[in-house]
């Protein structure tokens, strides 16, 4: 068999090429900037601590009657859901015609290590509720919530179900947390004393936060930078992993009695799902909601994996309700190119019907 030299030597040189590039972009990546997110359009309406309420600016001509109030987690900023133009859900709901506010947090005061989940549920989701209500002049709204605030989103709508929440739909939210399998085992009290951490630094530090996330994929970020290096050519590659590492680290701290109380009565002790867990003296039953509810779970989220989220349908007394499975993991659930054809499209047609 004769071998084609012209097709080898092409190869030879587009590989070259390709090594070239690939040192080039490398050298920009290690120099440059790290990329801006969060730009769509919004004021900030309310501070209050490590409490920042945001409205954004509408970007239809038209907008639903009902506005949505969303929820970040405590750990993480809330630009996940606003990464840059067209890799945003708060630009995509804004344009389908949401009137859109968020919650999202600042890092803790070392005056804020006493909040507990009695604080967010019974102070600072009601007083947000309350200010969407003037904003909007609206007397009803939405509620949705990702990760540790769909968490806080349950509860508020399980400690106040005839409140003026009319739908509810939470992403990647824990219920089981005797499922969050190495979370469970790293707060064992057999080898983790959570009151010498807590009293030692007050509020918990954000690295401890990022290191305990890590230990759940410890390949991942060689991995990431295996692949980082495979594909530097890749200009649209590239951004998309900055913005995703950026916002991986960009940890905040967790209040000490919040993480205290998180370790003990959830991760330990499992009391929401057994049905045991008080707030400021009230016990939260989970059959106490009734309104709409949507549960959105990651295939292979392995933060808060299927098992842990599962049981939040069967634990509530609602009758429209629907849980909705979508591959993808944790992140890349709401934010990402699969979830712009995945789970932002469903969203949409569920909360649609329910804005008028």
């Amino acid at each position: 068999m004769s071998l084609d030299t012209a097709s080898i030597g092409e190869r030879i040189r587009a590989d070259v090429d390709r090594l070239l590039q690939r040192g080039r972009k490398g050298f920009d990546y290690l120099s440059s900037s790290a990329p801006t997110m969060g730009t769509t359009p919004r004021d900030l309406i309310h501070q209050r601590g490590t409490l920042a309420l945001y409205r954004y600016r509408p970007l239809a001509d038209e907008v639903y009657r009902v506005p949505l109030l969303m929820v970040m987690a405590l750990t993480n900023r809330g630009y996940i859901l606003d990464l840059a133009p067209g890799q945003s859900l708060v630009e995509f709901l804004l344009k389908q015609g949401y009137d859109v506010f968020m919650i999202d947090w600042n890092a803790p005061r070392s005056d804020e290590a006493p909040l507990r989940l009695e604080d967010y549920t019974l102070d600072f989701i009601p007083d947000c509720v309350e200010r969407v209500q003037q904003a909007s002049g609206v007397d009803t709204l939405n509620l949705a919530g990702y990760c540790m605030g769909g968490l806080l989103s349950t509860l508020y709508c399980a400690m106040h179900p005839r409140g003026p929440v009319a739908n509810l739909a939470v992403l990647t939210t824990p219920i089981d947390f005797s499922q969050m399998r190495l979370f469970h085992h790293w707060a064992d009290a057999k080898h983790f004393n959570v009151d010498h951490l807590v009293d030692a630094t007050g509020n918990v530090p954000p690295s401890l936060i990022y290191e305990a996330f890590n230990l759940l994929r410890p390949a991942d970020i060689v991995l990431g930078k295996v692949q980082l290096w495979d594909k530097m050519w890749n200009d649209e590659f590239v951004r998309s992993y900055r913005m995703f590492e950026r916002w991986g680290r960009d940890i905040l701290p967790l209040p000490g009695e919040l993480f205290r109380q998180l370790t003990r009565s959830l991760m330990r002790e499992n009391r929401l799902l057994h049905n045991t867990l008080t707030l400021g003296r009230r016990r939260v039953d989970l059959r106490r909601i009734t309104l709409p509810v949507l549960h959105v779970v990651a295939e292979h989220d392995h933060i808060v994996p299927y098992a842990a989220a599962q049981p939040l349908i069967e634990s509530i007394d609602s009758v429209d309700k629907e849980e909705l499975v979508l591959k993808g993991g944790h992140v890349s659930l709401a934010a990402g190119n699969n979830a712009v054809k995945r789970l932002w499209p469903r969203l949409d047609a569920w909360l649609s019907g329910r804005s008028i």
